[in-house]
């Protein structure tokens, strides 16, 4: 019974809880991430590189041993189309991650900035002069009036 208790308290607490939600999150920001290469990136690429389709773009380190229409042996390839689209969604991916961090932590330090000058005392009015000093800036005023 212990063990299912700890287990809820474990499973319940926030951190796991916004843990999970950010790995649901994460995984269709990577689907949306992998469609945009695939299929406008990867393509505009392509095309300015003078047709290029970088899903069927290899290079074949051995050719395959046919029997006639039978496969003996696969072809030995490098698929290096795919190697570059999966480089491509890397970097999106890591570059929104940056910036998305970027904000978050200036709104952070922002917000924490406000808070510390609302929290900050007022500064104390400056004392009230003494008999002594109003009586020598009442003098120095008339001396000043005389000249």
């Amino acid at each position: 019974m212990g063990f299912l208790k700890d287990f809820k308290a474990f499973a319940m607490k926030g951190n796991v809880i916004d843990m999970a939600v950010g790995v649901i999150i994460g995984g269709a920001f990577g689907k949306i991430v992998t469609s945009l290469v695939n299929d406008i990136i990867m393509p505009l690429i392509g095309t300015v590189m003078g047709g290029i389709d970088f899903k069927t773009a290899k290079c074949v380190l051995k050719a395959a041993v046919m029997n006639g229409e039978e496969v003996v042996k696969p072809e030995v390839v490098l698929t290096y189309g795919n190697f570059i689209q999966t480089v491509v969604d890397f970097l999106i991916i890591a570059m929104s991650i940056f910036v998305t961090i970027r904000v978050i932590t200036k709104l952070t330090e922002r917000r924490k900035k406000e808070e510390a000058a609302a929290a900050a005392p007022a500064p104390a009015p400056a004392p009230e002069p003494s008999a002594e000093e109003k009586l020598l800036t009442e003098i120095r005023d008339l001396l000043k009036e005389k000249k």
